[in-house]
């Protein structure tokens, strides 16, 4: 795959160090049309065409031969819990609510920062192997998670968990570690990183702190990360409680805005997927979760479709999935809308490699998802000689029907290469210090490892 002015990622690690000028030769796009990428030392896209490579080979510092692969946008998770690679497979098969209150929370009680730090070192190992370069983000600690998160080089939107069912002081609390978090990834001086305010649902979270929730994320600008209409209990529990649905709370105190990206979603009705496209908020699909989780319906895609709702592609936590494989998530979310709303055109491949590229650019607030000049160099090299991807009558319907995660050699974020000829740069010592930390986790809970 590499010119000689490359450099072999076996022999030398400098490869991965920072983002140099790139030259990618003669790769097929998921159009089926041949093309040459360059990109600068800024991780910007400067040109791509046929027949460019000429133009830009004094230039580049890094040649990579593509006539092997294929070159489609990095994907994009925009709901998941990455430091909840820990609990994968800890609790499975059980009722939602029970799964919760019975097993996740009773166990994350006992999480540290360094727990956290392992679990997303861990999580971005995984989503780089699978061609994730991005991903939003709920969890606790995040401190920690950005140390994780700057060290792996992918992007991520940051958010501390808010859960307070109604106690004033732990609003106090939850509000002042946000405040910390925006204030810590800010001083972190990257364009990578950046933050929300997670207000966990509205069955979580009452109305008096989801309006401060809201009025903080109009003050910083920044984006609402948020659980909706997961299942039918959290709707008709709401309905009583308030006289209205989830989505219809989450709009009277504010939380429903054009920086808003509402997780699952899957038991809106009408009105709410009108009402979330009035507000311009993102719907981030999480089906493999969902079915698992048994959560009774699937997410209404073709009201939202209707309504124009930018609609994204999400994992949820490795709880509850149990992996990030966000190329899986794509093929699942096309063939859970066909047969749960028995329609064969429903949720096509294309719109799923949108879901996961430039639909989820744009719910997490920058521009991205496409190969094209001016664009980010998130780019994902996936081999055309893996066996799912052979033949290629059409490389979208591989993409998201066949492929999975061991299709992906190479990855790209802002131009700096992450993962080449699937090779990670310190994998080993990141599975070693995970599996370490989970076993931590479950003695402190008093749990045999």
């Amino acid at each position: 795959m590499a010119d000689p002015k490359d450099i072999s990622p076996c022999k030398n690690e400098e490869l991965f160090l920072k983002c140099r000028s790139t030259l990618i030769t003669g790769v097929l796009l998921p159009d089926k049309t041949r093309s040459d990428i360059w990109y600068d030392d800024t991780g910007t896209i400067r040109t791509c065409g046929p027949d460019i490579a000429h133009n830009h080979r004094n230039e580049a510092d890094i040649i990579l031969d593509g006539s092997g692969f294929l070159a489609m946008p990095g994907l994009i998770n925009t709901h998941t819990h990455a430091a909840m690679t820990l609990l994968r497979g800890y609790a499975d098969d059980m009722h939602l609510h029970q799964w919760l209150s019975e097993k996740i929370w009773p166990l994350e009680a006992h999480l540290t920062g360094e727990h956290v730090y392992w679990g997303t070192k861990l999580a971005c190992l995984e989503m780089i192997r699978s061609g994730t370069i991005a991903f939003n983000d709920m969890y606790f600690y995040m401190k920690d998670a950005a140390r994780a998160v700057q060290e792996s080089g992918i992007r991520a939107v940051l958010s501390h968990g808010i859960i307070t069912f109604g106690d004033e002081a732990k609003m106090e609390a939850e509000l002042k570690a946000t405040e910390d978090l925006v204030h810590h990834v800010r001083s972190l001086n990257t364009s990578l990183i950046t933050s929300a305010i997670a207000p966990h649902a509205p069955y979580t979270v009452p109305p008096q702190h989801l309006e401060v929730c809201a009025d903080y994320s109009q003050k910083e600008k920044i984006i609402i990360h948020t659980h909706l209409a997961e299942t039918k209990q959290e709707v008709d529990d709401c309905q009583k409680s308030y006289g209205m649905t989830p989505a219809a709370l989450l709009d009277k105190t504010g939380c429903l805005t054009e920086r808003t990206v509402a997780a699952h979603g899957c038991w809106l009705s009408e009105d709410d997927c009108r009402l979330l496209a009035e507000r311009r908020v993102s719907v981030a699909h999480n089906p493999v979760s969902n079915m698992k989780l048994a959560t009774g319906r699937a997410m209404p895609y073709h009201w939202l479709k209707d309504q124009g709702v930018n609609v994204c592609l999400g994992t949820d936590g490795c709880s509850s999935n149990n992996n990030l494989d966000m190329l899986e998530e794509m093929k699942t979310a096309a063939l859970c809308q066909k047969f749960f709303w028995n329609s064969d055109t429903l949720l096509t491949a294309a719109e799923a490699l949108s879901m996961g590229t430039s639909w989820g650019a744009k719910a997490l607030g920058y521009q991205g998802g496409v190969i094209q000049e001016g664009m980010p160099a998130d780019i994902v090299l996936i081999s055309l000689s893996h066996p799912s991807m052979v033949p290629l009558h059409n490389p979208v319907s591989n993409i998201a029907y066949s492929a999975e995660g061991s299709v992906v050699d190479t990855v790209i974020c802002q131009g700096k290469i992450l993962m080449y000829n699937r090779y990670i740069p310190d994998e080993e010592k990141i599975i070693a210090g995970a599996r370490e930390s989970a076993d931590d986790l479950l003695n402190r809970a008093g749990i045999m490892a």
